[in-house]
């Protein structure tokens, strides 16, 4: 009996040591339910460098939508190589990781403020951004709706409140890097072309494909998408490279600055609740956010581009890496 009692002890102790080594099982988004049950973290983090990546093989394609603003017209046909992307936004597991490996500290930390969404309803309907846009003293990517609201969870979601400068240091830590405008397009494109300006982001029964405002702006969100602020990473159907979310949610950074004539459609500026001077060089961000409404921004298209400060760290942008593969 005794003997019997230590090989099942030992047997135990083998098969949990196994169970700990194996890997997850590679969550399958792509539905409410799939995505609120991952915990962020992709399979084979923290041993695979290439965990929660797609490989996109380049090719040469048009950037820009003849059907959109004035700025998304196409300049003209460019080649793209290949390279990995992240499937879906950072999310705040991914950049908790990371801080806690190298004791990172955003720069919204190290100002003490970020900008965060909050309308006011006396001034709802008024199209001036300061309405809409808040700078909050301890608003940071651990405390996105400022310091008197619990720590965000390390969850799912994407992370928010991140600059620039932010989203090239953990870039840097996966060996990785932001994706160009034209990379970022071209994969989120995945060989279609970008929608019209005005057309809505449906799936095939007519239902919101994306994270983005249903209702009027910025007076009532209906949440018809199922989400009234962020949502979790790949709650909704992937495009055809496997990639989630490159349509509403957070708006992304690219590496580009602008080109052309910009027009702001974004909801408000939030640059503009800072001196102008002493303002840093912007950036493209693409995609559009869970803030983007038919009646206002209407930007939740591939072809579509908004410039962000590069400094300014807000609640409605976040980010994905590549790798690009060298030949």
């Amino acid at each position: 009996m005794k003997r019997w009692l230590v090989s099942s002890f030992i047997l135990a102790g083998v098969l949990w040591a196994v169970a700990a080594l194996w890997p997850r099982p590679v969550p399958t988004l792509g539905s409410r339910t799939a995505c609120e049950a991952y915990d962020g973290l992709p399979n084979g983090w923290g041993s695979d460098p290439l965990a929660g990546m797609v490989r996109v093989s380049g090719g040469r394609f048009t950037p820009g939508n003849e059907a959109g603003y004035p700025d998304e017209r196409p300049l003209g046909a460019v080649d793209v190589g290949n390279f990995w992307i992240d499937r879906s936004e950072v999310t705040r597991a991914q950049f908790g990781a990371f801080v806690a490996a190298t004791g990172y500290v955003t720069e919204a930390e190290r100002a003490g403020v970020g900008a965060v969404f909050r309308p006011s309803q006396e001034g709802a309907q008024d199209t001036t951004p300061l309405n809409w846009w808040k700078l909050v003293k301890g608003a940071d990517w651990r405390h996105p709706d400022g310091p008197d609201a619990p720590p965000a969870a390390l969850d799912g979601r994407p992370v928010t409140l991140v600059t620039l400068a932010d989203a090239q240091a953990y870039a840097n830590w996966r060996g990785n890097q932001l994706p160009s405008e034209a990379e970022w397009e071209y994969a989120a494109r995945a060989g279609s072309a970008s929608q019209r300006l005005g057309e809505l982001p449906l799936d095939a029964h007519g239902k919101p494909a994306a994270n983005y405002w249903q209702g009027i702006f910025p007076l009532m969100d209906m949440g018809e998408d199922g989400y009234t602020g962020l949502a979790p990473v790949g709650c909704f159907a992937p495009n055809a490279f496997g990639l989630f979310d490159m349509i509403g949610n957070v708006w992304e950074w690219t590496t580009d600055t602008q080109w052309g004539p910009l027009m702001s459609h974004a909801n408000g500026d939030p640059g503009q609740l800072r001196a102008i001077t002493g303002r840093s060089a912007s950036r493209i961000i693409k995609g559009g956010s869970y803030l983007c409404a038919d009646n206002y921004c209407a930007r939740y298209r591939t072809a579509a581009r908004e410039r962000q400060e590069a400094d300014l760290a807000t609640s409605h942008v976040g980010f994905r890496t590549i790798r690009p593969i060298v030949p």
